[in-house]
């Protein structure tokens, strides 16, 4: 069994949730769980940065002290077999779709615990609207779900093209295509499935 954990993104704006988003990761994982960072959503060039952010601000149980491993393409398969949770951090929707297609999702990673954030949890969803195009996108379709992340925030309020209507950006999803629930959560509120 698989254990997903799709989080908005945002989690810094909502640090209880944050911690309890990393408590149901390592639940039952034992004190030290081996956890892969998976950047391939943002450019190269930042991921040593951005493994060290993330361990910086970790809001793991007192008790838990992860260990920390940095995705990379050529050893993902690899690395998937040694780690007990994935993180799939958030960031640009086409470069995480051009990384994981090349790769058999959802089976690379069966059994483990998969967090996503933010851009990752789109790509697992049938739909999303993504707040950086401000659009309707087809994800991976793990889940016959459409997410909209950052839902009600303060996200893309400093952008050129103003604030965003999340009514708007919500129903919007809801006309989309075929009718399945919508999951359009705030900042730091996560949903748990299992597959």
């Amino acid at each position: 069994m698989t254990k997903y954990i799709l989080n908005s993104g945002g989690i810094k704006n909502n640090i209880d949730e944050g911690k309890r988003f990393f408590a149901e990761a390592v639940k039952n994982l034992g004190n030290n769980p081996k956890v892969l960072l998976c950047l391939f959503a943002y450019p190269r060039e930042y991921w040593e940065k951005k493994l060290e952010e993330v361990k910086q601000v970790s809001l793991y149980p007192d008790d838990i002290n992860p260990i920390f491993e940095l995705a990379f393409p050529d050893k993902f398969k690899d690395q998937i077999k040694n780690a007990d949770v994935i993180y799939i951090y958030g960031g640009d929707d086409h470069l995480l779709r051009y990384w994981f297609n090349k790769y058999n999702i959802p089976k690379i990673w069966e059994g483990k615990v998969i967090l996503t954030n933010s851009a990752s949890s789109n790509f697992l969803s049938k739909y999303f609207w993504t707040s950086d195009w401000r659009q309707n996108m087809e994800g991976f379709g793990i889940f016959p779900i459409k997410f909209l992340p950052h839902f009600k925030s303060k996200y893309g309020d400093n952008d050129p093209r103003g604030p965003i209507d999340w009514d708007k950006a919500y129903d919007d999803l809801k006309s989309y295509k075929e009718d399945l629930p919508i999951y359009a959560l705030k900042e730091g509120e996560f949903v748990v499935f299992e597959k």
